[in-house]
């Protein structure tokens, strides 16, 4: 593949250099060696999936954590933090339903220079729209006031899940060529590349109060669109037999479903190119095609991994579960890594 063009934007080059933060978090990984007793719980899934899983008794239970990122520095510069709460539910519920958890629990951790009544209350209001559209309950948390540590705010959560009945989590091992790929549309950058969507605001000097050509909404609207919530279309295939893995399309982009997976290819040949807000930020950043679905979700945010039986079933249960746009993306096949064949992209694995 041709290298890109020298002007080419890339995560790495407004800040966020995957190869680091893969050999720093080995190095973490390496050190940490305690393996507690049996009685105190059984890992069931090692680092590197969506969600870490536990075995206490009779019951699994998938714990995750995550943060909101740098999208909090937009909905600063904005002034508008209802958004954000509802994110700050969604990127952790959204990776629980990714192993087939119903979500059961939310705490948040808040690190704020000062803490502020009218922020905070902003906050709230979209925290409880993201518990509402998962059937999750705010636990409680931590605010944590270090004007020593931060200028601005840090908005990260962790959510713990459970298996009802007789569901087991859904890992990935099933999976097996002829599987199709079913994709659900995301709505927007969710909280993924903002690092990068920021340089690239600078850059063209965005006007954040307009809309786009083409739109109505305020650009910067546009931009803080909350993370669409899966849990729900994850609840309706999750304990499904056709049910082979789940996949939550976060930060490294279509490399995601390489975690399910590492011994089948997933063939991506319906995936959506770059459009509306995706296409802004690849013409902005001239960025190459490559970069792009590594990065960003490109426009679908989750996907389940099926057998190919009961297709139209399937996508009917998805419908009434909310998501009539569920639409087939691609198949696994023989191989390994991802492909997304539009732009003759080939990835070997997550990072």
């Amino acid at each position: 593949m041709a290298a890109p063009p020298p002007t080419s934007w890339t995560y790495a080059r407004s800040g966020v250099d995957r190869t680091s933060v893969r050999s720093a978090l080995a190095a973490l990984l390496g050190a940490v060696r305690y393996r507690p007793p049996p009685s105190n719980g059984r890992a069931v899934e090692g680092p590197g999936h969506y969600a870490g899983l536990v075995r206490v008794g009779r019951e699994t239970i998938a714990i995750t954590t995550d943060t909101v990122g740098t999208k909090v520095l937009l909905a600063e510069q904005l002034g508008r933090w209802e958004e954000v709460g509802e994110d700050l539910v969604a990127v952790n519920v959204n990776d629980l339903a990714a192993v087939g958890a119903r979500p059961c629990g939310l705490v948040d951790c808040l690190s704020v220079p000062s803490p502020s009544p009218p922020v905070f209350a902003a906050l709230g209001r979209g925290i409880d729209r993201g518990l509402r559209a998962a059937g999750c309950g705010l636990l409680g948390g931590e605010t944590a006031v270090v004007p020593d540590i931060v200028r601005g705010h840090d908005l990260g959560g962790t959510a713990i899940g459970f298996f009802p009945r007789d569901r087991r989590p859904v890992i990935g091992e099933r999976i097996r060529p002829g599987d199709l790929l079913i994709g659900l549309a995301s709505s927007g950058f969710h909280a993924n590349g903002f690092t990068l969507v920021r340089r690239l605001l600078e850059r063209t000097r965005a006007d954040l109060d307009r809309p786009r050509p083409g739109t109505t909404i305020p650009f910067g609207q546009e931009l803080l669109a909350p993370t669409r919530v899966y849990v729900p279309m994850s609840e309706v295939m999750a304990g499904r037999p056709e049910t082979h893995g789940l996949a939550h399309i976060s930060g490294g982009g279509v490399r995601n479903l390489a975690r399910l997976n590492p011994r089948v290819a997933f063939v991506l040949d319906d995936w959506p190119r770059p459009e509306g807000i995706f296409r802004w930020a690849m013409e902005a950043g001239e960025i190459a095609p490559e970069e792009m679905y590594q990065t960003f979700n490109v426009g679908i945010g989750f996907v389940l991994v099926v057998a190919p039986t009961h297709r139209s079933e399937i996508l009917r249960r998805l419908a009434r579960a909310g998501a009539p746009d569920a639409r087939v993306v691609g198949h696994v096949a023989r191989g390994r890594g991802v492909e997304v064949p539009t732009f003759g992209l080939s990835y070997r694995g997550y990072d």
